[in-house]
């Protein structure tokens, strides 16, 4: 936990201020956290924790992965605080005030706090919050917070973007070990799923536990081989911990749960949509000391987590394939303009890794390149962090994701579910109205619009 957390710790709770660590939410809470574990370590005896802990658990179902503002906001002042100005309805000047005061250095600006509020609040729900205990204790889940002795450092590389906290499924002390990324087409070919389990174990017999992201293709390779070869492998989901995705990969999630471990940022039960799977691969990039492509095409996703990689200076290898070969372009792409490593045995992917030899591995140079240029862009700033606008393809992203395929939805309903400020929702909904991609609707009972897919649009979500 933060260093802001800690100070919460052994305090009394002022009667008029909104209390979150109240009997039935601590019960649920404790309900997580078996009373002798050697996986997890077990919450203090005091009300401060516990409330750092649910302040936690709500701000995982308030906040959309990688909001930097809401990163910095609770590094400052700690989620407990946050949480509180929050239930309060504190003006963007209140939260800066307080922001200020716990850090003289910082300087939010009201403007991006004004949003970040509005985006917030939609969300804020305790009874959810109660749910979403609840549903991880029946589904297994581990609630693993910054400060435990399970939770893995190397995530504080993400600075304001890190996690407010893991659900894990499986042993969350997998998240900590020294592994690999190994990520790369879905639509992989029998070249690329050969060369990915071929590389897989040699890494693995060498030491290295194997992270992914349990998607067809080369990740399910990835995952299968290191299961193969006995060692532990960590998938991370864009959607629930307890919700296998993709569905066909089931019974291979439920493997990689008992040898290793699922981890999600998101609270049990939420859906996976292109943007959490976008800021997914920045955990994946994270948890690992490199990552390695293996096959990927040149808008292959998995480019984005070699941005990611790139811009933690994390080392970054990929494997050349047949030139003449469409399924391999990203990874040319990256040795030509990225300055990847050239990984072409095993004993290259040991050397990625840093084990057996203890070679350095040019990682700065593709960050200093990787982080500026096309599709390897990591986009990892969704909230911003104090002051930064967001883009609007990524605001476009989340809108879409928001809408159903078939039907309509309302602004409220658009806003809860993108986490996004009504008025970025509102001009976001227009910019794609204009562009064909959606179409506003009246409700013959009432004012309110709805919005819907056309067919173009329904056709680029689909």
């Amino acid at each position: 936990m933060t260093t802001a957390d800690a100070r919460t710790h052994g305090q009394s709770t002022d009667a008029s201020k909104p209390t979150l660590a109240d009997r039935e939410l601590r019960r649920a809470l404790r309900r997580l956290y078996p009373s002798s574990s050697e996986t997890v370590s077990a919450p203090e005896d005091d009300s401060g924790a516990d409330e750092a802990r649910i302040a936690r658990v709500a701000w995982s179902r308030i906040l959309e992965p990688g909001d930097g503002t809401a990163g910095a906001l609770i590094a400052a002042v700690g989620a407990s605080t946050a949480l509180k100005l929050l239930l309060a309805g504190a003006s963007p000047e209140q939260v800066a005030r307080a922001w200020t005061e716990a850090d003289p250095h910082a300087a939010p600006q009201n403007r991006s706090l004004h949003a970040a509020l509005e985006r917030w609040k939609p969300r804020l729900d305790r009874n959810a919050t109660l749910a979403d205990l609840e549903r991880a204790a029946q589904a297994g889940l581990q609630p693993v917070f910054p400060g435990d002795g399970t939770w893995p450092e190397q995530l504080h590389d993400l600075g304001p973007h890190a996690p407010v906290m893991l659900w894990v499924r499986g042993d969350p002390r997998a998240l900590g070990l020294h592994s690999l990324a190994i990520v790369g087409a879905r639509a992989a070919t029998p070249y690329g799923t050969h060369t990915t389990a071929e590389l897989t174990s040699g890494v693995c017999v060498a030491g290295a536990s194997i992270v992914s992201g349990a998607a067809y293709g080369i990740d399910a390779a990835a995952h299968r081989a290191a299961l193969a070869a006995g060692a532990p492998t960590v998938a991370v989901l864009a959607g629930g911990a307890e919700r296998p995705y993709p569905m066909g990969n089931s019974d291979l999630i439920d493997r990689i749960a008992e040898h290793g471990a699922v981890c999600s940022e998101v609270v049990p039960g939420t859906a996976p949509t292109r943007w959490r799977f976008l800021q997914r691969n920045r955990l994946v990039a994270a948890l690992s000391a490199a990552t390695l492509v293996t096959e990927a095409g040149i808008r292959s996703g998995s480019l984005n987590t070699a941005g990611h990689a790139a811009q933690l200076g994390r080392a970054l290898g990929a494997v050349p394939g047949p030139i003449t070969s469409a399924a391999s372009a990203g990874c040319h792409r990256l040795i030509r303009e990225y300055f990847a490593s050239l990984v072409t045995s095993p004993s290259d992917a040991c050397e990625l890794v840093g084990l057996d030899l203890a070679v350095e591995v040019p990682g700065t140079q593709v960050n200093s390149r990787g982080s500026r240029n096309g599709p390897i862009d990591a986009d990892s700033s969704p909230g911003g962090t104090a002051g930064e606008p967001q883009r609007s393809p990524i605001m476009h992203r989340r809108i879409l994701d928001a809408l159903p395929l078939r039907g309509a939805r309302g602004l409220d309903a658009i806003v809860q579910l993108a986490g996004v400020a009504p008025r970025d929702a509102r001009e976001a909904l227009a910019e794609l109205e204009l562009l064909g991609l959606i179409e506003k609707r009246e409700r013959p009972d009432s004012y309110e619009h709805q919005w819907a897919f056309c067919r173009a649009g329904r056709e680029r979500r689909g």
